[in-house]
């Protein structure tokens, strides 16, 4: 990653308007709202919160998670020990076509490469996706994922960190489903087997930050989002109204989480699944740390029948998890002749 190819470069009108110094700080913003998740706390409460910033922002940070500190560092440090090996060395647990968890360093989002490496892993191993995205192709296939030998206690801390954020995206669902008037088990049967998976993203310093993005902009394809970041910044989220690009302030020990997709669709566009991007600098790195809480292959995403309304009807056809997974998931590898698929084609 020690030059910019054309690869990198993101069209003009998506690039960055870079409000950084050579020193990589960031003009950050306030405004994404910060929720306290404390057990003393009212649920109805905290539930009420939840459905402003979902409204609103689609984004919001929460404290007082329950998610362990020292867990939290561990992940960190062990993300960092991993990303500082050899390419030589990463690339033994390099995913492909057949085999999407791993490490890769050629990501594209809306097919433009992305100025980052990853790694990822299932949180159920194996997972059980479509072999195929095609509608009338019914073959499943296994996918497990690949461990380095190095750091060697890699898998025990990737493990441990993903049981822990887990029950955080679990607490989150039940609090989402009563912020919508239904009951705090609504949305449980869709994850019964989820293909849920984290990542550990490592994002160099950039030569040319005005030209290209740590991640393109885009929206996430599940449920909802738990992001870990460290302090260096460079999250940013468009605001719903305006589309304005708003810097998320890092908070410490704060967690970021962003409804996704299928939580769009199955609250009718009462929720927002933002738009979002990753902005680089010249001289810091960053990493941050995403689990994406993803439902089972066999679930179908549609509208909530309890949120259809004469005067608001279903705004989405139902779609299957499984196939969109797969077909999110195959564009995401390498550069495409078409832009990979999005809800809005299953606008009703």
């Amino acid at each position: 990653m020690g030059g910019l190819d054309e690869d990198f470069i993101q069209a003009p009108e998506h690039r960055p308007n870079t409000k950084l110094t050579n020193s990589g700080d960031f003009i950050f913003s306030d405004e994404i709202p910060t929720i306290d998740l404390s057990s003393d706390r009212d649920k109805t409460t905290i539930a009420t919160e939840i459905a402003e910033a979902c409204e609103r922002w689609g984004f919001f940070q929460v404290i007082n998670h329950g998610l362990p500190s020292d867990l939290r560092r561990r992940v960190e440090k062990t993300a960092a020990d991993f990303f500082i090996l050899t390419a030589e060395e990463k690339r033994r647990v390099k995913r492909d076509e057949v085999n999407p968890m791993g490490y890769h360093d050629e990501e594209h989002t809306k097919n433009v490469r992305d100025w980052k490496e990853i790694f990822d892993f299932f949180l159920q191993d194996p997972t059980i996706v479509p072999a195929t995205p095609e509608p009338e192709d019914t073959e499943l296939r296994e996918l497990t994922n690949q461990w380095p030998q190095n750091p060697s206690h890699f898998r025990e801390v990737c493990q441990e960190y993903a049981r822990e954020v887990e029950k955080l995206a679990f607490k989150l669902l039940e609090l989402i489903s009563i912020s919508l008037g239904l009951s705090g088990d609504r949305l449980k049967d869709y994850f019964k087997e989820q293909t849920s998976f984290l990542r550990f993203n490592h994002y160099p310093p950039c030569p040319n930050p005005e030209l290209a993005l740590g991640v393109g902009r885009h929206k996430d394809g599940g449920a909802l989002t738990v992001l870990a970041q460290d302090s260096v910044g460079g999250l940013q989220v468009s605001h719903r109204s305006d589309g304005q690009w708003i810097s998320v302030k890092p908070i410490p020990d704060a967690l970021i989480i962003n409804i996704g997709n299928c939580m769009q669709v199955w609250t009718n566009d009462k929720y927002w699944s933002a738009e979002h991007r990753v902005v680089v600098n010249t001289s810091k790195e960053r990493f941050s740390i995403p689990f994406f809480f993803f439902p089972s292959h066999k679930a179908n995403i549609k509208p909530l029948e309890e949120l259809i309304r004469e005067e608001n009807p279903p705004c989405y056809k139902s779609y299957n998890w499984g196939k969109f997974f797969v077909s999110r998931n195959r564009s995401d590898f390498k550069k495409l002749e078409v832009e990979n698929i999005q809800i809005d084609h299953f606008k009703a």
